[in-house]
C-alpha cells in the first residue's frame, strides 16, 4: 500500500518544475494522492499538473486573497468530497537588511509568506475540522530558527510560520488535525539560482554536510508529515538544512 493512497492534498506555489512545491505533487501523487496544485502561474502550472498525470489538477490561487481561499476549498470538497492534507508551500524571497527594506516590500513579504499561510490553514481547518482529520504542513525556512540580516522581511515572515503552526497545531489537536513547519536550509529551486551564478563561490562549502540540498529531499519530509506514519506528531518544527542551524 503507498503511503497516501486515497488521500487528498492540496499543495501551493506548485507551478514551476523545478520547485520544492511542485517536486512534493509529484511525489504525493507517485505515493497514490489526488493532488491539487495552486499558484499564480497559470499556464506553468497546468503543464506541471498535466505532467504529473490524471492524479493531479491544477487551479489558480493567490493565497493573499481570503475569498479565493474559500472558492478553492469549496471546490476541492465538490470535486473529492474531503481535503486530508495542506502545504503551504508559496512563498517569496527578498533580500535586504533593515535599512535597506521598503515597507512596500516588507508588506509584500508577510502578506504572501505569513498572511498566505494564516488564510490557508484557516480554510482548510474548516474543512479538517468537520471531518475529524487531517495534516496541515507550513513550509516555514532555516531562516525561521535564526537571524540573518541580509533578509529582514524573509527572516520575519517565517519565524512567524513558525509560532502560527505550535498556534495552530494547538488548536486543532482536539479536532484530530495535525500541524507542523518544515525549515529548509539552501535547497536548489528556481528560488535560490542566483546561488549557483557562474564564478561565485561553493554554497556548499559552508554547510557541515558540504553539500546543497535537493528539492525532492523535502518533498520526502514533506510526506511524512502528511501521512499517517506521523500520526502522532503535531506542534512540531523540523529543520532540514545540513545541519546549518546546528
Amino acid at each position: 500500500m503507498r503511503r497516501l493512497d486515497g488521500k487528498v492534498a492540496l499543495v501551493t506555489g506548485a507551478a514551476l518544475e523545478r520547485g520544492q512545491g511542485a517536486c512534493e505533487a509529484r511525489l504525493f501523487a507517485a505515493e497514490g494522492a489526488t493532488v491539487v496544485l495552486t499558484d499564480v502561474q497559470g499556464e506553468a502550472g497546468r503543464a506541471t499538473a498535466a505532467a504529473i498525470g490524471e492524479q493531479a489538477t491544477y487551479v489558480d490561487l493567490d493565497v493573499t486573497d481570503a475569498a479565493a481561499w474559500d472558492a478553492a476549498m469549496a471546490d476541492v470538497v465538490a470535486r473529492h468530497g474531503r481535503l486530508d492534507c495542506l502545504v503551504n508551500n508559496a512563498g517569496v524571497w527578498h533580500t535586504g537588511g533593515l535599512l535597506e527594506t521598503s515597507p512596500e516590500d516588507y508588506r509584500r513579504v508577510v502578506e504572501i509568506n505569513q498572511t498566505g499561510v494564516f488564510l490557508g490553514m484557516r480554510a482548510a481547518a474548516r474543512v479538517m475540522c468537520e471531518q475529524g482529520s487531517g495534516s496541515i504542513v507550513n513550509i516555514s525556512s532555516a531562516a525561521g530558527l535564526r537571524g540573518d540580516p541580509r533578509i529582514h522581511a524573509y527572516v520575519a515572515s517565517k519565524w512567524a510560520v513558525r509560532g502560527m503552526t505550535k498556534a495552530a497545531a494547538l488548536e486543532l489537536a482536539p479536532f484530530g488535525v495535525r500541524v507542523n513547519s518544515v525549515h529548509p536550509g539552501l535547497i536548489r529551486t528556481p528560488m535560490s539560482e542566483t546561488e549557483f551564478a557562474e564564478g561565485r563561490p561553493d554554497p556548499g562549502a559552508s554547510i557541515p554536510l558540504r553539500r546543497v540540498g535537493q528539492p525532492e529531499e523535502v518533498a520526502e519530509l514533506v510526506l511524512f508529515l502528511a501521512s499517517d506514519a506521523s500520526g502522532y506528531v503535531t506542534g512540531s518544527e523540523v529543520a532540514i538544512d545540513g545541519a546549518v542551524t546546528v
